[in-house]
């Protein structure tokens, strides 16, 4: 078998500083400053070197650049625990939108967990920053669980550990770390109205036990909606665990005691719970009995289930430029963004 005489591709090298230096007819520490200092440079001499750096592709190291400036380019993210049994994937889908909107940022996610919790025992609401702030290994968190009485913010600030968090400071109005949150009250009263716009009089709320200002935020849409509308709302909520099963049951107990002709549901997962307990009575959504959920899951998509659902895309954007403004010294940063989400509607809410 004869083999063809061919020139073999070789990957070029990554362009190295010297590279950038010797096209732009420039020292090496010019193109420094360029990337560091760019004020220290006059913008005919600046714009020479950032087009040789845009030409060669070239990438400065961030590992000396760390050395040199203390700065990791890292965000922490500490991840919460799975929870079983739930259709709930808005925290998966937050992530991946955090992950992307600190990359076209320049920084990355690190993630982190609180540490393993032993049955029975709570988990240490500060499990884990400790160890990054002790290493600086990254430069500032990004808070998830800002739920009444979460300590995680009070000692982030205490530490003076640069944050922003996703969720409002329900417990602390006089806060003034950044946060970005999503109207869920306003989200849900939407969720009322359509399904009042679709002839429904008694329309139930599924929501969390009491202790969750999420959960509370969001049944004051529901209740706000029903009393605008001048329906009643007597009989016509529960209130449980956020589980598919437990959705289920205290669907089928609202059926059997109240008659309610809809459902607006405080989780996707409580919604998927209705939708079992409506196909073990025949009834189907829609048309027979209007479901709404929240946070508009994958699973909400599949199952053609309408729900509220949050702009994480947009949070996660509002999150990343709070945390580039805290880390820049002598910037003022605004406290709050709340945003509104939309509302996803499908076969679940619509009897045509």
């Amino acid at each position: 078998m004869a083999w063809e005489n061919r020139a073999v591709d070789t990957p070029r090298p990554p362009a190295t500083l010297a590279d950038v230096a010797e096209r732009a007819g420039v020292s090496r520490q010019t193109v420094s400053n360029a990337i560091n200092n760019p004020d220290l440079l006059r913008p005919d001499t600046l714009a020479r070197v950032q087009e040789a750096i845009e030409r060669l592709d070239y990438t400065p190291n961030q590992a000396a650049r760390h050395l040199r400036t203390r700065s990791s380019h890292l965000v922490g993210l500490r991840l919460s625990p799975p929870q079983e049994f739930t259709a709930n994937m808005a925290m998966d889908r937050f992530v991946h939108a955090l992950v992307e909107a600190c990359r076209e940022a320049g920084y990355h996610v690190l993630l982190f967990s609180g540490g393993r919790v032993a049955e029975g025992e709570q988990p240490d609401p500060l499990g884990g920053y400790d160890d990054l702030l002790r290493s600086t290994a990254v430069d500032a968190f990004v808070v998830t669980d800002t739920y009444l009485g979460n300590p995680q913010t009070i000692g982030l600030a205490r530490r003076r550990a640069p944050f922003v968090a996703f969720g409002r400071p329900w417990d602390d109005p006089g806060a003034t770390h950044p946060w970005v949150d999503v109207d869920g009250a306003a989200g849900v009263a939407a969720a009322t109205e359509h399904l009042r716009d679709q002839g429904h009089e008694r329309i139930a709320w599924l929501g969390w036990r009491p202790g969750s200002r999420i959960g509370e935020d969001r049944r004051a849409g529901w209740h706000r909606a029903m009393t605008t509308l001048g329906l009643p709302t007597a009989g016509l909520e529960a209130a449980v665990e956020d589980e598919v099963l437990a959705g289920g049951r205290a669907a089928a107990s609202l059926l059997e005691s109240s008659a309610p002709t809809a459902f607006v549901c405080a989780s996707d997962t409580l919604a998927v719970g209705v939708l079992g307990a409506l196909s073990d009575r025949g009834l189907r959504p829609g048309r027979d009995v209007g479901v709404v959920g929240f946070d508009d899951s994958q699973v909400a998509q599949v199952m053609g289930l309408t729900s509220v659902r949050q702009p994480l895309e947009e949070v996660a954007v509002h999150l990343v430029a709070a945390l580039r403004t805290l880390l820049a010294p002598g910037h003022a940063v605004e406290s709050g963004v709340l945003l509104q989400p939309t509302l996803e509607v499908r076969t679940s809410s619509t009897r045509g």
